[in-house]
């Protein structure tokens, strides 16, 4: 009898530490909206925080999202 190769266990994210394309493919998936690595970026231009490595971390990241629209809707 064959056995079985052992499968491993599916890779878990850090969302403290995301790269910026996993950043986008978990917003999108999680919002329903698109969400590209090209909106991150610009984001990460205009001032959203990041990691040292470059990653991002979700909380930071939402957090920083909800403070630049409440500027931008004069708050």
């Amino acid at each position: 009898m064959d056995a079985e190769p052992e499968k491993s266990a599916p890779t878990r994210a850090n969302p403290a530490a995301l790269t910026v394309a996993d950043a986008a493919r978990l917003l999108a998936k999680a919002g329903g909206e698109p969400v590209t690595e090209a909106m991150i970026r610009a984001d990460i231009t205009d001032g959203a925080p990041t990691n040292a490595d470059g990653t991002v971390n979700l909380l930071h990241y939402a957090a920083w999202l909800a403070r630049k629209s409440s500027e931008d809707a004069g708050g």
